[in-house]
């Protein structure tokens, strides 16, 4: 084989191979791709459930509900004038 066959030949190899390259490369953007939408997709999912739990947050910790929670389940009240005590150092 003469040297003009060898470097068409070593030519003919580096394209192949530069094809399989370029294709594997695709084949990985595309998967990076994909991993990225799921990504997103569950951060969406987050962002409504944090929404959804600081709502129910706020829901529960409104005073009515406390005082209500505390008479009702606690047996709590507000004291009379003469069950205050007040400690002075």
């Amino acid at each position: 084989m003469s040297a003009r066959s060898w470097l068409l030949a070593l030519l003919m190899v580096a394209v192949v191979l530069s094809g399989i390259g370029v294709v594997y490369a695709k084949y990985l953007s595309r998967k990076q791709f994909v991993r990225l939408q799921e990504l997103l997709t569950e951060r969406e999912k987050i962002g409504i459930e944090w929404g959804r739990l600081q709502l129910e947050e706020s829901t529960l910790a409104t005073h009515s509900r406390v005082e209500r929670v505390a008479r009702g389940s606690l047996g709590m009240h507000l004291p009379r004038f003469d069950e205050v005590v007040v400690i002075r150092r």
